[in-house]
């Protein structure tokens, strides 16, 4: 049995059945013991890979849309170009590299990388070692200033928790506890949920719907900087417009696995609830959700595609048709991830968004 099992043997054993989002939080945040505190787990060595690490397209697309999203609101100097769980650094420093014609626009700003782990703090560290790099653990240490905000899954791996419908308007919580010497789900007893209210027209009996509060204030956090100083959000992950059904998953060497076998050993994730955004966005402008690959369609990734391939032949050129695909098309990465950005009321949203 490994440390961190123990750990959760014992706290389920002194405080009950833990919720889904405690447990999330113990396996991906735990000091010494969590997913995130003790590996890089990105790339084909690792347990998955994200759109930035597919291919260098993906941060050129962002690098431009946000760029031109900050011309249009004027030039604003002393900005902010932030990302939220930044991996490797390799999507910001594809911005950078595609930005650094835009006139003007390096000179104005500052880059924040809101990142928890250690390990990936180094890697980024490398990545970006030609710039002046700031960290923080939380988006609420932000410098006042506009912020150009870029989060690419992110909210995914932030703790939910799940309930399921039960008679009438109450809902039983999805737990886990500790039984014959294992982790096990479980249901506390049926209670009203005055969050889920709202949800109660839209689902029957057995239907599980699943609750963000950090995903819903950290939204709210970030909005409420892009009202006050302007600038702009990109939220890219997977997910849908509404919640419902279970969507908690771990992912450990590119392969689904059950949450529960190897605490702290896979990446747990759910798929991001964009309604629950988008309310929480008060303040601003909030876009339609649009799937990826449209978005990527939109900024032009197709002839950079093109023009890029002129100069591959073999397999470069192969997986380089192949990464294209994989970043847009429907049946891929193209329609399950989904973007929403967030503008100070009255500005457009940003190019791909409109």
């Amino acid at each position: 049995m490994s440390d961190l099992s123990q750990h959760l043997k014992a706290r389920i054993a002194a405080d009950g059945p833990l919720t889904v989002a405690d447990y999330m939080a113990e396996c991906l945040l735990h000091p010494t013991q969590g997913y995130y505190t003790t590996r890089d787990p990105l790339g084909e060595a690792g347990d998955f890979t994200t759109s930035p690490e597919i291919s260098q397209m993906f941060g050129e697309m962002i690098g431009l849309c946000l760029a031109q999203t900050w011309m249009s609101q004027g030039e604003p100097d002393q900005i902010l170009l932030a990302e939220l769980g930044p991996g490797r650094g390799t999507l910001m420093n594809d911005i950078l590299r595609s930005t650094r014609s835009v006139d003007g626009f390096h000179a104005a700003l500052k880059i924040h990388l809101i990142e928890a782990s250690e390990p990936l703090r180094a890697r980024q560290a490398d990545a970006l070692a030609e710039y002046d790099v700031t960290w923080h653990r939380q988006v609420t240490s932000l410098p006042d200033r506009p912020l150009y905000l870029v989060a690419n899954e992110f909210f995914d791996a932030l703790p939910i928790r799940q309930f399921i419908r039960s008679k009438g308007a109450t809902w039983c919580e999805r737990r886990i506890g500790w039984q014959d010497e294992t982790l096990r789900f479980g249901l506390n007893d049926p209670q009203e949920i005055e969050s889920l209210a709202g949800r109660l027209a839209d689902t029957k009996t057995g239907d599980m719907v699943e609750i963000c509060s950090a995903a819903m204030s950290i939204t709210q956090e970030i909005a409420t900087r892009i009202s006050a100083y302007g600038g702009a959000a990109l939220f890219i992950d997977y997910g849908d417009w509404r919640s419902l059904g279970d969507t908690f998953q771990a992912i450990s060497a590119h392969e689904k696995v059950s949450p529960l076998t190897t605490p702290g050993q896979a990446d747990l994730t759910a798929h991001v609830d964009f309604e629950a955004l988008s309310e929480a966005a008060k303040g601003c402008t909030v876009s339609k959700m649009i799937p990826q690959g449209v978005f990527l369609e939109r900024l032009g990734i197709t002839p950079r595609a093109r023009k890029l391939a002129l100069n591959l032949t073999g397999p470069a050129l192969t997986s380089h048709v192949a990464a294209h695909r994989r970043l847009t098309h429907p049946k891929e990465m193209g329609n399950l991830f989904k973007v929403l950005s967030l503008t100070p009321r009255g500005q457009a949203a940003p190019p791909g968004l409109e």
